[in-house]
Order: structure tokens, then sequence, then C-alpha cells
């Protein structure tokens, strides 16, 4: 059956609708009167809605409103901040479904396992920067009675922030409430390929925010998100997506002195020892550290397997066993484990890569993930066996549901074999024995590293990476202050004192 002859109310689907902009408390179309529509992989080509299309005058409308509501916002007691967004945690919670449903229809994402908790992650992130907010302090330094020598942590101003595809609401989460607690007005330029789930938390925010200090766009990254990260009224720029794109936004803002901050790609060990190999929960959190349940499209996802040569074979059959069960379909369906990947663009890149891998002489496919269907964009876990660290596909961020897996003996060697690469975001350590766990944690090159567990981010951990996987930290109290405060010192000498 082809796309053409599948019913979209039959997926669940619903009629199209135009979603306009959030700009200074208003809806707005572009400047323009131009509409990009909005395709859901569920089923390649269909329309699910349509969106402004931003050129750079749009752009300069919602830095100024930004900038416009900047004095008042900043200005405010903390806790009028806390309340606001305390409050917007709230809607978000009694709006789960609705943001769950439609991140599934756009991004592809299942509800089940991904969508339902991401929107629940993004509810969790506004009350944890709620409760935080007081603690943009300074400090006073002991400097005598004859001095008031004190620290103001200040807000930066207009934070530009830019969104990518894969989970759109649990980064705008990372990046929204930390700077609105902090003061700060904030433009989300919401991704190109996925941005109706931002647009409804927009509408969600904008009840209980004053206006201008949330404004949300759309259009394309090359025009819109261009003049986002070049405008001379954008404080900083918070971007989380590709290294190819990241180095280019440093640059471009850069150039300007603007404060940035990126959270790039990544191709993350997963490293198994000998004695973790008959844990009853090791292939479930291997499965979690895939993250098949994303189709693979994660910048954290574990997807380089380093296995011992001593429990090689029995791990492997194991999780090729386990992730060849995973239920692939429609994202909206509550049965299903896996959605679609999110585009065309993105799919063909995804399946270049392992027609690739079941080309390749010496490699062993213990798991082939491809589909026979032409509705959506789907794609089933594939697992390519006896690699080497050198192989392209061993070096490479697919940004798909691939894993590679690879022998190891040594100890020093595996983790020489990890450290090898330019990305440095997240890794996984499998075993124990304390000493080996914590001593390989300190020793892997990566900014998150995860012991015997294969989850994702916890609210108000320090999320970033290392090498070129990024710049600064975000969902934490520690990401919160050194990226969207900057520190005033004030020295004052006292006249009277005793």
């Amino acid at each position: 059956m082809t796309s053409t002859q599948v019913a979209p109310d039959s997926l669940g689907i619903p009629a199209a609708r135009d979603f306009p902009m959030l700009i200074d408390g208003r809806w707005v179309e572009a400047i323009s009167g131009e509409w990009t529509e909005v395709t859901t992989p569920i089923l390649r080509g269909h329309v699910i809605g349509r969106v402004p299309t931003s050129e750079a005058a749009d752009v300069d409308r919602a830095v100024a409103a930004a900038r416009a509501a900047f004095p008042a916002w900043r200005a405010q007691h903390f806790t009028g901040r806390a309340r606001a967004l305390g409050q917007i945690a709230d809607a978000i919670e009694a709006r789960i479904e609705d943001l769950a449903s439609l991140t599934a229809l756009d991004t592809g994402n299942a509800i089940r396992t991904q969508a339902r908790p991401e929107a629940q992650t993004l509810a969790n992130l506004f009350r944890y920067f709620a409760g935080i907010a007081g603690e943009s302090k300074g400090v006073v330094l002991p400097a005598g009675d004859d001095q008031l020598q004190y620290t103001r942590l200040e807000p930066l101003g207009v934070v530009g922030a830019i969104l990518p595809w894969n989970s759109p609401l649990m980064i705008a989460g990372f990046k929204i409430p930390a700077a609105l607690a902090t003061g700060n007005t904030v433009v989300v330029k919401a991704a190109e390929a996925a941005p109706l789930s931002v647009l409804l938390l927009a509408e969600i925010c904008a009840e209980f925010l004053p206006a201008g200090v949330l404004n949300v766009i759309t259009g394309l990254g090359s025009v819109a998100g261009e003049r986002l990260v070049q405008h001379p009224g954008v404080d900083k720029v918070s971007f989380t997506g590709s290294t190819e794109v990241g180095r280019h936004v440093s640059r471009a803002a850069g150039e300007r002195l603007a404060h940035v901050s990126l959270e790039l790609g990544g191709k993350n060990p997963s490293i198994v020892f000998p004695d973790a190999a008959g844990d009853d929960d090791l292939i479930s959190n291997l499965l979690l550290s895939s993250r098949v349940h994303r189709q693979g499209q994660s910048c954290t996802a574990g997807s380089r397997l380093f296995l011992h040569e001593d429990i090689y074979d029995d791990v492997l059959g194991r999780l090729s066993a386990t992730l060849g069960s995973q239920v692939v379909g429609n994202p909206l369906d509550e049965s299903t484990d896996m959605g679609a990947i999110i585009n065309d663009k993105q799919f063909r890149s995804v399946t270049s890569y392992v027609e690739d891998g079941l080309a390749a002489s010496g490699i062993t496919v213990a798991l082939d993930g491809s589909v026979d269907r032409t509705d959506g964009f789907y794609l089933a876990p594939t697992i390519f066996a006896g690699a080497d660290n050198s192989w392209r596909l061993s070096r490479e961020e697919i940004f798909g549901p691939v894993v590679v897996v690879i022998p190891w003996k040594d100890e020093a060697e595996v983790i020489k074999m990890a450290n090898d690469s330019h990305y440095g975001l997240a890794a996984y350590v499998w075993t124990h024995d304390l000493d080996r766990a914590i001593g390989t944690a300190n020793a892997l090159e990566t900014g998150w590293v995860q012991v015997n567990q294969g989850g994702g981010q916890m609210v108000g951990q320090s999320y970033g990476g290392y090498k070129q996987s990024g710049i600064g930290r975000e969902a934490s109290l520690e990401g919160m202050l050194a990226g969207f405060t900057q520190t005033k010192q004030i020295n004052v000498r006292l006249r009277n004192a005793l």
C-alpha cells in the first residue's frame, strides 16, 4: 500500500490548520504573508499545518518586543517570575496529552515511549527553574568595616534560543525557563521541520507572561535563524543542533562578541564489562541508551557499543533479539515502541549509512532494520557487529537507529577507543566494580557519564559536552547561572564606619 492509499484519518491524523507566531503577546503572520507547509513523518508528503515564513523583518520585530519587555521583567522580584513559571508548569501538566499528541504528529516520536515523557519533562523543567529562581544572587566579600563589596548576578538581556527538531519540547525546557527565571526575555526560533508543539507551548506560556517576554517565530534556519544569530539586539544565542551548524553559529555570534552556548552532536560509547553481562536489566538499559525509541535521533545515543570479548556473543545475541522485537509504526498508536524518522532528507541520510554497512566487507549484520513500507519514514533498529573504531560508521553521527558493536579485551584499550572521537557528549559504563566504574567514568572525555543505567536527562543535572559536542551547560542551577547571567562587582566606601 502506498502513502497515497492511506487515509490520514485512519491513522489519527487531524485536519491541517494554520499556526501563527507569537510576537509581543499577539498571534501574527509573517510580514510577507508567506506560509510554509509542515508535513508529518507518519505519512509521506501529508501536510498537517502551515506556519509563517519569517524573514529578517519578522525577527527584528520579535527582538524589538523582547527588548521592550526586558526592563520590567528583569525588575520584578524573583518570586513574581517564579510564580509565572510555576503556573506555566501547572498548565503544561493539564495539557500533557495535547502536547504529546502534537509532538508525535510533528516529530514522529512515539507517543508512549517518547512524546508523553518529553511533555512531562517539560513541565518538570519549568517547575524546577521556578524553584531555583531565587538562587540568582551574588556574594559579599568581607573587605573591612569601611567597605561594602558585593556582586550582583544580572540577566544578559534578550536571549535567542534556536531549537532542534528531534526533541523540541525538552530542549525548549532546557532554555526557556532558565532564561526567564533569571530575568531575561526570549525569542525562540522553532525548528522548521517540527515547529508545531513549540507553538502550542507558546500558547500555554502566553497566558501567564507579559507581552514580549516570550516570542516564538518560525521559518527557515538560513533566514530567520541566521538573522537571530547576527541580530545586534540579541545578547545571547543558545543553540542546539548539529556540530556543523554550531560552528557557524559560534563564528557568527562571536563576531559581535555575543554570549553563546552550544549543545551539538555526539558519537557516544557504551562500555560493558564482563561482570555486568548477567544483569537482568542490562539489555533493557542498553535499549534505553541506544535511544531507538527516538529512532536514534538523539545526540546522547549510545551508538558505539563496546562489548568485552568474553561476553560479546551472549550480549550481542540478547540485544539483537530485544531491538528486533520493537514495534515500529504509527507514533500516535499506544502500542508503538518506535515511530518515524523526521523527514525524507534525514531518512535518506540514515538509510545511506545502513546501505554502506550492509555492503561493507568484514562486518556482520546482527540485525537488519530495513522496513518494507512506503506510508511513512520508518526504519527499525540495525546492528552492525565485528567493527573496529576506525570504521566510518563507528566515527560519524548517523542520527538514526543504528548501533555499531566493537569487541575489546583490554581496559586501557577500550578507554582509548572510547575517547578516540572528536565528540564528547555522553557515555555509558556497565560494571559491578565500584573502583572500575568510577575510574572509567573519570577517564572518559565526555560531559555526561551514566553507570549501569541508560535513561535520559534528569531535571537538575548539568548537561553539556566536551570537545566538538558543545560549549556551556543546561538543565541545571549551574547552567542557569553560567549561561543566563553576568556578574557585576560593586565596591562601596563607607564614610562613617565605626
